[in-house]
Parts: structure tokens; sequence; C-alpha cells
């Protein structure tokens, strides 16, 4: 980083999409607290290598821009803030709640020796999740729109309840004028983001549904041509979503699960809710009422107890419900954690199974983006590339494509949605003509 590039407060966002969204906010309001000088870290916590990574980032930041304020927040921070504050690169700490208020940053007097370096609450205490209004994304095509933050239930592996307090959601009102606001300002596609979005809507009056939250979304804002959901506990979906999900087409046919493994042993000591079986009703059942819905989904691999034969049965998950996208985790113990209390697995034997799953992955990958040769697809433009014959996207499956501009008269912006055919698959990305 080139310590005289620039004085505006700058973002370095780790994670999830909620970070993505979250990063925004705290830009907004950075900015507008008159901030310089200042890198502000949203971290991760979702492993210990996301949290290794951060203190990385933040001490070459520090050797990088020697005067610099760093301030250090998100999961990782409000989990451990002591782990930063002892850090004598940063300058200070804030938490989960604490980052999304105005007030923290319109606080943040760097040149009082008195002030304080922690800024982190329990969050726990959190009780409702107030709206952020914001007015799109840099250098983003797409909009990230949080329901809901926090999670009610506790997955043995999963440290981030404890970053993010118990689940409690944003009024359906308040979504969908945001929503309705991030379309005026030219955004064409949606993605309805949280920690668990499909436990959105018991603590809110009515008891509204994700399900019934998107039916209202579309409803609401015809002008909305995409609407995308980030990741779904495909156990929790009642018969709103499925219908938004199968008979909406402005719902975009690409579902990430979190399935977590395919062993039912497994699952149980994960204390996840659903089993094997549960998932590959799910999707059958999707794929019987809307068969061009694909399925992505994040797996483990490794986690405490795991057996070969436990593992292969993940595998066959793969097949079983067809998956195309896959995010594969080594499993990472995190200190207060039940699982990292249970027998663990050699970390190599841990990597070699996340390596196997990620082959088969890349091989359902492959089959179904040369599958889509021939077919036609849109395409949401997200930038030209360097030789301004082409530019890049993503179709309604999430699939990344090249779209040449060679038979148009002139180029696409980025936001524009482009009718085209696929007529090749080259290093990942689909390759297409316009239409």
């Amino acid at each position: 980083m080139d310590r005289n590039r620039t004085r505006s407060p700058q973002i370095v966002t780790f994670g999830c999409r909620l970070n993505t969204y979250e990063s925004e906010v705290m830009k907004t309001h950075a900015e507008q607290a008159g901030l310089e000088n200042t890198f502000i870290f949203n971290t991760c916590a979702v492993t210990a290598e996301a949290t290794r990574q951060a203190r990385q980032a933040i001490r070459r930041t520090r050797r990088e821009n020697p005067d610099a304020n760093i301030v250090v927040t998100g999961c990782a921070a409000q989990i451990n803030p002591a782990e930063f504050a002892d850090m004598e690169e940063v300058t200070r700490v804030i938490g989960n709640q604490e980052k999304l208020q105005a007030k923290s940053w319109q606080a943040m007097d760097f040149g009082t020796e008195e002030a304080e370096k922690v800024l982190v609450n329990d969050i726990m205490s959190v009780k409702e999740t107030a709206p952020q209004l914001i007015d799109g994304f840099e250098e983003r095509t797409r909009a990230f729109v949080q329901v809901q933050n926090g999670c009610d239930h506790r997955c043995t592996f999963c440290i981030i309840p404890y970053g993010r307090g118990n689940s409690r959601s944003v009024p359906a009102g308040e979504v969908i004028s945001q929503v309705q606001r991030l379309v005026e300002n030219g955004y064409q596609e949606v993605i309805i983001t949280g920690v668990d979005i499909t436990s959105y809507g018991p603590d809110l009056p009515g008891k509204p549904t994700l399900g019934k939250l998107c039916q209202q979304i579309l409803k609401h804002v015809p002008n909305l041509k995409r609407l995308r959901l980030s990741s779904i506990d495909s156990i929790e979906t009642d018969e709103a979503l499925f219908r938004v999900i199968t008979e909406e087409e402005r719902m975009m046919p690409h579902l990430h699960l979190s399935l977590q493994a395919g062993d039912n042993m497994i699952l149980k000591r994960m204390k996840r809710r659903h089993s094997r079986e549960d998932s590959i009703e799910f999707v059958t059942q999707v794929r019987a009422a809307r068969p061009d819905v694909i399925f992505g989904a994040d797996i483990i691999a490794g986690f405490p107890t795991e057996t070969e034969d436990m593992f292969e049965n993940s595998l066959r998950l793969v097949d079983d419900c067809d998956l195309t996208f896959l995010h594969v985790f080594p499993y990472s113990e995190r200190e207060g954690t039940p699982a990292a209390k249970m027998p663990q697995l050699p970390k190599q034997i841990r990597k070699d199974r996340a390596e196997r799953l990620r082959r088969k992955g890349q091989e359902q990958m492959d089959r179904f983006m040369t599958g889509q040769i021939g077919r036609e697809v849109e395409i949401l433009v997200e930038k030209s590339l360097d030789d301004g014959a082409s530019v890049i996207g993503h179709t309604a499956h999430f699939a990344p494509a090249r779209l040449n501009l060679a038979r148009l008269k002139a180029g696409l912006p980025a936001g524009s949605l482009a009718k085209a055919r696929v007529t090749g698959y080259q290093d990942g990305v689909l390759i297409c003509e316009p239409k």
C-alpha cells in the first residue's frame, strides 16, 4: 500500500457478504466523521486462519503506513478484543454493534491519549438490528441488503454467535425501502444477506418469514430485475420461501446451502438440525418444481472423529445433491467451541480431505459449465477488460462469464444486463457472444 496514495479512510474486509455490506456502512460513517489517514479492518472469525490473516494484514499495513491510524472491528475483534488491543500496530478496537453507529466514528479522537483503546460491549445484550441505509457499493454492480443479524443456533464448530449475538431481524418495511433505494440508484441485482437469513422474522410483529419477506420485496419493488439469497439453511425453508424459489423468475436459480457435512453422525456431532436425507429431499423437491435451479454448499472436511467412511458420505452427497459450487473448509478448531474439545484429526488428513472435496467440486463445476455451451444466458455486466473488446460478469446461475463485444457497435456499461449465447468454456469462465 502506498502511504501517500490517499488520506481518506480505507476499509479492508475479510469474510462474509454481511461484512461487505457493513464495510460500506462504516465507510460512510468514517467519511462523514472526517477521518483521515485511517485503515479500518473488518475481521472474520469463522476460522483461526481468517484471524491470522487479519493480524498479518494489520502488521503489513503498519509497516507501509507508519503514521496511519488502524481501527480493528468485526467478529474476531468482538470475540477477542484483547488479541488486537495488545498489538502495538492497532490504534483502536471497536465491536460489531459499535461499528455500525455513526457516533462511534464521530468520537474517534485519535489524538487523545486518554481515549479508550477498546470499545466493545456485550453483543448478547443487543436485541434489535437497526436498518442501515446506504446508496450503493463502491466498484460493485450488485447490492447487498442486510435483513438479519446474529444466530440462535449453537453448532459445535462455530464461534460466530459470540461475535454476532442472538438472531434479530430488520423490519420488512425498512428492507423494502432499502431495496427500492438501491434500484433507484441503478442496481439490477440485490442479494439478501445476514448471518442466518432463514431464521428471519420471529422477533418481529406478526412473525414474518424470509419467504414472505421475499414475496413482499418482489411485489413492492417491481423494477428489481434480480433477487438473490446469500446462504440458506434448507431445513428452515417454509412454503412461502419454497414458492418464491420455484415460482418467481426474478429469484435467481442459484441457492447456496449450509450443509457442512454429508454423514448423519457427524451432523449430530456438529449439532446441525438436518440429516443427510433432509438435504437430498430438499434439492430433489426444488428441482422437481424448477429444474434450472443449481446448488452450492458449504462443507467442512476433517471434523473431529470423522472416519474415512464418514468423509466418503460427504463426497457422495455432492453427487446425491448434484452440487455445483462448493465452499470447502478444512476443519479449524476455535477455542471456546465444543468441537475444539473433541478428539482432533491430524491437520494433514483435514487438508487432504479438503483437497479431495475441492477436486470433486471442480469436476462438478466443469460439468455444469460445459453443459452451458449453446444455451442462452443473461449476464450482469461487472466491468470491461483491459483490451476493451469484452466485458465480464455473472449469469443468473452466478457462473462467471466473458462477453465478447466485437458484434456490438457500443460497449456495455457496468450494471447492465445483456442477453448472450454461450459458445465455450475456458479457464473457469463461460465464453459468450451477444444475441
